[in-house]
């Protein structure tokens, strides 16, 4: 199904952010680990654009409104992320027709955000990304009282914590997201296993594949 895309223009040139500078879209909002996996592999050098969707990641780049998209599609701890791999299966068929040309592999720690003051005893509900509470089942499971909520994105649910939460609320995050919204950490490193690790495919369009020599080739035969 081809996605009715959002009406948002390509970000606007800036000092900071030049108009000749690479854009890659990512699903969730700034601070989420898909913005993480975009300062890790280029280091500074590309411009996050944020995607509502796994699926607006796809159309960010087939439209060029972004260079480059990045996908998350495998999780040491709970294996395929059935969106990301979709959304890579989506990229390669008709009519978008993108290519895999890189990957990276971003090491996550969650950490339970709250509002400045509160305490974990207050804590009554916490937001996340469905993949980062699953992440998190022994932490959940220890604290029965708190209950989980699927939220579509990590620091989206930091972001929303900031602009409507409540004393009794709490969101599962990085701590770059942590930092940009103005949280404080309440517990840190609530994954099951310290060694927690995503992996994360790049898209792009044909016509950048022979301009892209910066970028990795994937390290393993894609199979979505």
């Amino acid at each position: 199904m081809i996605a009715t895309h959002r009406s948002t223009a390509r970000l606007s040139p800036t000092r900071e952010h030049p108009d000749y500078a690479i854009h890659v879209a990512f699903q969730g909002e700034l601070g989420a680990y898909g913005h993480q996996a975009i300062a890790q592999r280029w280091h500074g050098d590309a411009v996050p654009a944020p995607s509502a969707s796994f699926e607006h990641v796809v159309t960010d780049v087939a439209w060029e409104m972004a260079d480059f998209g990045i996908l998350p599609v495998w999780n040491s701890v709970v294996g395929d992320i059935a969106g990301g791999c979709a959304a890579v299966r989506l990229a390669r068929s008709s009519p978008y027709g993108l290519i895999v040309i890189g990957d990276t592999h971003v090491v996550v720690r969650h950490h339970l955000l709250a509002l400045p003051g509160n305490r974990i005893e207050d804590i009554e509900y916490v937001t996340s990304h469905p993949v980062a509470l699953a992440q998190c089942g022994k932490f959940l499971a220890a604290h029965p009282k708190i209950r989980p909520i699927s939220g579509y994105d990590t620091a989206g649910a930091a972001r929303d914590l900031t602009m409507h939460g409540t004393r009794n609320a709490a969101a599962i995050a990085g701590r770059i997201a942590a930092e940009r919204y103005g949280l404080i950490v309440l517990e840190a490193d609530i994954q099951d296993v310290p060694d927690n690790v995503t992996h994360f495919l790049i898209v792009a369009r044909p016509v950048r594949n022979s301009g892209a020599s910066r970028m990795p080739r994937a390290s393993e035969v894609v199979r979505w």
